[in-house]
């Protein structure tokens, strides 16, 4: 099963739900962390990486001796990655997609490709949880190409859980996709509940199911608990707004390490999810 851990906007706590709840299990467990612009799971998991690998996207690469100036590549591409200026072709890498659309196309047969680095794939492991993340190389500016590679190395004889980045933009919907659970962490704030409904709306669309955790539930008002009740959205797990938790979570200590309460209730929210997604 995967269960992937995502929030409308940063700052939730969605990090702190998703370690904490793989840690809870612990055993045959991994934890992939897809946040790969700002990964930070590790901090938490504090892993032993046993291996990293770079990370290339294919893009095309113009035989200009044999090419023609057709423009047909050109003409096909949709994010304007090929222009033919001339007796130039110009190939901007960061729009390109990969579709290898322009290969197809190309009369001549003069395109191929060649890889560009998009970031690293970290792997390590620590107390029986299997930790994987990547890491976005500065400037980047697609980072999907390097989530798919993170999802990708997932074991389907494990349990899986995925950090996804906050949002609800093309990366987190990424994440989204091979989720057999969406866990979404909110907060009890105006902002909280804006986003919350865009994430929802998000896994209806997929048609995957989801619960709330509703992070520092106390401190703000009932609005998020209303919208749970009056769309049908089971609120598994609420976490109060309490020092020790902020103290323990600045540190980057788990808190089901600093609390052992806290692991039964983690794991009484995985028995949850198990029972919600039919597992």
């Amino acid at each position: 099963m995967i269960i992937s851990v995502a929030s409308g906007k940063g700052g939730t706590g969605k990090t702190m739900v998703a370690t904490n709840l793989a840690s809870s299990i612990a055993t045959e467990v991994q934890l992939l962390d897809c946040d790969v612009e700002q990964p930070n799971a590790h901090l938490f998991i504090r892993p032993v990486l046993d291996a990293t690998a770079t990370v290339t996207t294919p893009v095309p690469e113009i035989g200009l001796d044999l090419c023609d100036r057709c423009g047909k590549c050109a003409d096909l591409c949709e994010f304007n990655a090929i222009a033919v200026a001339g007796e130039t072709v110009m190939v901007f890498e960061e729009l390109c997609h990969s579709c290898g659309g322009c290969m197809a196309v190309c009369p001549a047969k003069t395109i191929s490709e060649k890889g560009r680095e998009l970031g690293v794939l970290q792997k390590g492991h620590r107390n029986g949880i299997e930790f994987i993340h990547g890491k976005l190389r500065v400037g980047e500016a697609m980072s999907p190409p390097l989530i798919k590679r993170v999802l990708a190395s997932a074991d389907p004889t494990k349990l899986t859980i995925v950090d996804a980045p906050p949002g609800t933009s093309c990366p987190v919907i990424e994440t989204m996709k091979p989720a057999d659970f969406l866990l979404l962490v909110t907060e009890p704030t105006p902002f909280g509940l804006y986003d919350l409904k865009l994430a929802v709306e998000a896994a209806r669309i997929m048609s995957t199911p989801c619960g709330l955790v509703i992070n520092r539930s106390d401190a703000g008002d009932q609005s998020v608990k209303e919208y749970a009740a009056a769309e049908d959205i089971p609120v598994l797990m609420e976490i109060p707004f309490d020092r020790r938790i902020a103290e323990a979570y600045a540190r980057g200590d788990l808190l089901v390490e600093v609390d052992p309460e806290w692991k039964s209730q983690f794991l009484d929210l995985y028995k949850r999810i198990e029972n919600l997604a039919g597992q």
